[in-house]
């Protein structure tokens, strides 16, 4: 059995409770067949296993060095990258028209994440080009995706997204990178960018910067900010373009990722469609880096988990509670009960974050009004709540290991630091609960939150009753809670316990994805859907009523936390 990813369990959510197969009967899928997709799954396995996981550990232990001049990584991420362009993977789900191959987001989705289990390192220089690619083939002119865009699919160039200022952060409106218009049309692009992930390296011939700047005279504000190409290096000459490498961040997890800091000196670039839209436009690669950190997270998650049940299998520890026998022999540690807890717990939520990552992907290929909302209301969910969970998992790994798992003799320590940075990555799960509670439940007078209540009540209510009836009420609940921190008209107010409202609504939407499994695995047999029937028993009878207490929270109206003076804290 791999222990990078579950093929077994892909294969389940893709084609006995998602349907993947029926996608080909649209006309931009037409080409695919359910061999096609499992083709694609084949080679995503064989290439993750055989060329970024075993680099996984050395570039974790050799990080990226800059000398001042050029920066140095392992060369094997080099070649594990130069193979993933070549299979196709890269461009798999890009219009053929720019040389992809039209591969449904769900199976494209479903493919990374072998390599974000393999390797999220190396993997997170393909993930941020496939974004800027996407971000431009969207909102880039012909003649950009010609010079730009379609490098990036050979494997040629490689991408970024500039965003984060030293002193901004994760505050866009305090954004003052500058761009000056200049008289051929281009825009000289001058300040300070942080935490630039894949932002300086030798793994391509060029990098094709997206910048957030304020064009002189622009309003305050994240109304003001505009979008720019800003490449590495000139397309013409091969000289710098007055991107400057100032040095790089080190950080505890994805250690073999390059992390920038960049100073842009009065750089060349290109507007990306209008001025004063760059936000705009940045946020078609902002989501789909968001949904592709939840990703990564369930992906470390699951490697963890199963890691730790091959170790609890083989693992030689004790004796059971009722053994009175000392020179008995010893139990494989799966055997004790608080090792079967953990287990349990983290595959609920690395089998549940799965699901949910596969649901939003599938919402992409099957577009409409009603799944746009759905997705937009998922999308903080789909983010923060693997972040937080399947974190958790890789915790419960470590522990499982006893004092071998805080050892880098075994791998699950990386998993944990790796995960650790995902409730950070392309915005805090303070920032995810913010746009949850703030935003997206109130949009369009709630109707992204009774779209997905109601998708949650359809579901419960064919579940079986023990199962079902704890759900409906949970989401009653939130409905009513909702409507509750709303109804004052105070935002503060509504606001002061956001990421409880964001850690409720998490667990309501996997207990229902459990119920959605529960479902497709009716009337099956065998160990696989014995092992669903389980958890989805488990995550609803043991997690579900975590949420109780965090709407009891919310209800109460406590402001506690908005009123408090910092000085209390000492």
């Amino acid at each position: 059995m791999s222990k990078v990813l579950s093929r077994r369990d892909l294969d389940f959510l893709l084609y006995e409770w998602l349907g993947a197969e029926s996608l080909t009967a649209r006309e931009r899928f037409a080409e695919h067949s359910r061999e096609t997709f499992d083709a694609f799954l084949d080679v995503s396995q064989q290439i993750a296993e055989r060329d970024f996981a075993p680099h996984n550990r050395a570039g974790d232990l050799n990080e990226p060095t800059f000398d001042g001049e050029r920066v140095t990584i392992i060369p094997e991420v080099s070649r594990a990258l130069k193979v993933f362009a070549e299979s196709g993977l890269l461009a798999a789900g890009m219009n053929a028209e720019h040389g992809g191959l039209q591969l449904p987001h769900v199976l494209q989705r479903a493919c990374f994440l072998w390599f974000q289990a393999a390797n999220t390192a190396t993997s997170a220089y393909a993930m941020l080009t496939s974004g800027n690619a996407h971000l431009l083939l969207t909102h880039g002119t012909e003649e950009q995706i010609q010079r730009y865009v379609l490098p990036m699919l050979e494997g040629r160039f490689t991408g970024t997204m500039c965003l984060s200022e030293p002193q901004a952060g994760s505050s866009l409106s305090d954004v003052t990178t500058k761009a000056v218009r200049n008289d051929d049309g281009t825009y000289s692009v001058t300040g300070g960018k942080m935490w630039i992930s894949g932002g300086d390296h030798e793994l391509s011939e060029n990098i094709i910067h997206l910048v957030l700047a304020r064009v002189a005279g622009a309003p305050a504000g994240v109304k003001g900010l505009s979008l720019f190409i800003v490449p590495k290096r000139s397309l013409t000459t091969g000289a710098s373009n007055g991107v400057v490498l100032a040095g790089l961040n080190h950080k505890m997890g994805y250690r073999g990722t390059t992390n920038a800091v960049l100073a842009f000196d009065g750089a060349s670039g290109e507007l990306v469609g209008e001025e004063g839209r760059g936000l705009q436009y940045m946020f078609h690669m902002m989501n789909e880096a968001r949904i592709g950190v939840g990703a990564g997270a369930v992906a470390l998650g699951y490697t963890g988990y199963l890691h730790a049940l091959a170790y609890a299998r083989e693992r030689q520890q004790g004796r059971p509670v009722s053994g009175k026998d000392p020179l008995a022999p010893p139990v494989a540690i799966v055997e004790h009960p608080d090792v079967r807890r953990m287990l349990l717990a983290s595959k609920s939520y690395v089998e549940g974050g799965l699901a949910l990552v596969l649901y939003a992907a599938k919402l992409l290929d099957e577009p409409s009004e009603e799944n746009d909302l759905l997705l937009d209301v998922l999308t903080p969910i789909v983010k923060a709540w693997p972040a937080q969970w399947c974190r958790l998992a890789d915790d419960h790994a470590i522990q499982i290991h006893g004092g071998y798992g805080y050892t880098r003799e075994y791998p699950v320590e990386q998993f944990y630091r790796d995960n650790r940075l995902n409730s950070i990555h392309e915005g805090t799960d303070g920032i995810q609960a913010l746009d949850l509670l703030g935003r997206k439940v109130t949009m369009k007078g709630g109707a992204g939150l009774a779209l997905l209540l109601d998708r949650i009540r359809a579901t419960a209510a064919k579940a079986p009753e023990e199962l079902g009836v704890p759900v409906l009420a949970a989401a009653d609940r939130l409905a009513a809670t909702t409507a509750k921190l709303w109804a004052t008209g105070d935002p503060s107010a509504a606001l002061a316990n956001a990421t409880a409202y964001l850690d409720a609504a998490g667990h309501l939407v996997i207990a229902w994805l459990w119920l959605e499994q529960l479902l497709a695995a009716e009337g099956k047999e065998g160990d696989f859907y014995r092992g669903k029937r389980l958890a989805a028993r488990y995550f609803v009878t043991h997690e579900l009523p975590r949420v109780g207490p965090m709407l009891d929270l919310l209800d109460s109206g406590d402001t506690l936390l908005r009123d408090m003076d910092d000085a209390w804290l000492g």
